[in-house]
């Protein structure tokens, strides 16, 4: 698996990472389950895929259709409230999907991306395929070691000019860029000790320090 491309619907929403192209099948994981190959017109959990064509592959989620890229951008449809959720200036609310994740759109140096909010990691860590679309030069940081699926391997420490979610922006964060392709950018402590943070039922509020 060299690259991952996602796309979520909902505010509870599906997610579906398409991890490979097998000849005329794509390789899909839905909801974070074990890798499904489907062919055009086969479906599987109220997916369905409708192309594949090269890197890529059209797919029906739940009636609603959505392009996904090997190494692009994820993608996020019907999302509450667009790219940031429900957000006003200084207060940002998240909704939780169906596994109960926090996932949203927001901006890393003026450049989108998809992230997950996890309260357990101590840094902002992205993946390499994410890294490079977004033109972060991790090459010139500082080299740490990383634990991966395979054993150890090479990742970068860097700094970020910004991180942008919702109306609200933060300056100069901390973040590692590992050596593998990851579905989403999870947003550790090095980002969230600059909120407030709070949490009911499903719903998480971020509120500027």
């Amino acid at each position: 698996m060299l690259s991952v491309a996602v796309a979520s619907s909902g505010a509870f929403g599906q997610s579906v990472a398409l991890t490979g192209v097998l000849g005329s099948k794509a390789l899909l994981v839905i909801d974070g389950s074990a890798p499904k190959a489907l062919a055009v017109n086969e479906s599987h959990k109220d997916v369905r895929l409708l192309q594949v064509s090269g890197d890529s592959a059209v797919v029906d989620i739940k009636g609603q259709r959505q392009t996904v890229h090997l190494g692009a951008a994820p993608v996020s449809v019907g999302s509450r409230g667009g790219i940031g959720g429900a957000a006003r200036s200084g207060r940002l609310v998240l909704i939780a999907d169906s596994r109960g994740h926090f996932i949203d759109r927001g901006y890393i140096n003026g450049k989108t991306m998809q992230y997950m909010v996890d309260t357990g990691a101590s840094t902002i860590a992205i993946g390499r395929a994410d890294a490079d679309r977004m033109g972060l030069p991790y090459e010139q940081g500082a080299p740490i070691l990383m634990r991966t699926a395979n054993g150890t391997a090479q990742g970068w420490r860097i700094k970020l000019d910004s991180v942008k979610l919702g109306e609200m922006e933060v300056y100069d964060i901390e973040a590692v860029v590992a050596p593998q392709s990851m579905p989403y950018v999870l947003l550790g402590n090095s980002l969230l000790t600059r909120f407030q943070m709070t949490r009911k039922g499903n719903e998480m509020v971020l509120e500027k320090n």
